[in-house]
């Protein structure tokens, strides 16, 4: 019976990392693909070819011609996003829980209330808003959507992971004569680091993979993003897949990198912090 339990989870575990890898494989497949206009449809391509890579490199394509420069967009809305969604948020929760402000577990709860509306529910009133602030076709725009999403979300994770740390080291900071600037800097933030770096990087893949106020904010050459760059690849009669899918393995990798750099720190403990700080 044993070995049974065994031998499903290894079926089952196969199963799932074959669902999970399938696609991710296909992407690559295509990729290699040496036909631009159609998909041989091949396990494996007879001839792998590595020149839709070389396209994006070059700018080779006329969907292509700005690459990176909407990749640098796309990196500079992530980044950004993630560095604001984090020190708002932080900010915010530190203030909360632990400044003891009367009622700030309402203020904390009510931030949440944003989400009972789906985000596409906004997107109109929000573009109406930037015309009205002329930040339409700006990058900013993005921006302040991404983080208007995400902090609220950062808020409570902060919270809940900031009642492990005691109070007891935030009175006995007072008695050394630490101002709340000082608390936050030198205690609040280096025990809460594993969840800056959970929430930092949800907020980069929530702006990473965003499409919809993108696309509805962004409308320059200039200003637009990978995201809705490849968009325009679906308005081609023959869509050059091989380039499709060159280009979003690029553009996927920035997150994973970002994932891997930091994920030690998200293992990182509360006990083992304190003893560092």
């Amino acid at each position: 019976m044993k070995r049974l339990r065994q031998a499903g989870k290894i079926v089952v575990g196969i199963g799932i990392a074959l669902w999970t890898l399938l696609p991710v494989y296909n992407m690559i497949l295509i990729a290699l693909d040496d036909d631009a206009a159609e998909y041989s449809g091949n396990i494996f391509p007879s001839e792998p070819s590595f020149e839709s890579f070389q396209v994006i490199w070059t700018q080779d394509y006329w969907y292509l011609e700005h690459f990176w420069h909407q990749f640098g967009n796309s990196c500079f809305i992530g980044f950004t996003t993630m560095v604001l969604t984090v020190l708002i948020g932080s900010l915010a929760s530190f203030a909360l829980g632990r400044m003891r402000l009367r009622f700030g577990w309402v203020l904390g709860n009510a931030a949440l209330l944003t989400y009972a509306l789906p985000a596409s529910f906004l997107a109109i009133p929000f573009v109406h808003i930037m015309q009205r602030y002329g930040l339409s076709d700006s990058l900013w725009s993005v921006i302040a959507a991404e983080v208007m999403f995400a902090t609220p979300y950062a808020i409570l994770i902060f919270q809940q992971y900031g009642r492990l740390i005691p109070l007891e080291l935030d009175d006995a900071a007072r008695v050394d004569g630490a101002s709340p600037g000082q608390m936050y800097l030198r205690i609040y933030v280096p025990l809460m680091a594993p969840a800056l770096v959970a929430v930092g990087t949800y907020a980069l893949l929530l702006a990473w993979n965003e499409y919809l106020y993108q696309f509805l904010l962004l409308s320059s050459t200039k200003s637009m993003t990978v995201a809705v760059a490849l968009d325009q690849f679906f308005d081609s009669d023959e869509a050059p897949w091989n380039y499709m899918m060159a280009t979003a393995i690029v553009y996927s990798l920035p997150p994973i990198a970002t994932y891997y750099a930091l994920r030690r720190y998200m293992v990182a403990g509360l006990t083992m912090g304190g003893v560092k700080g």
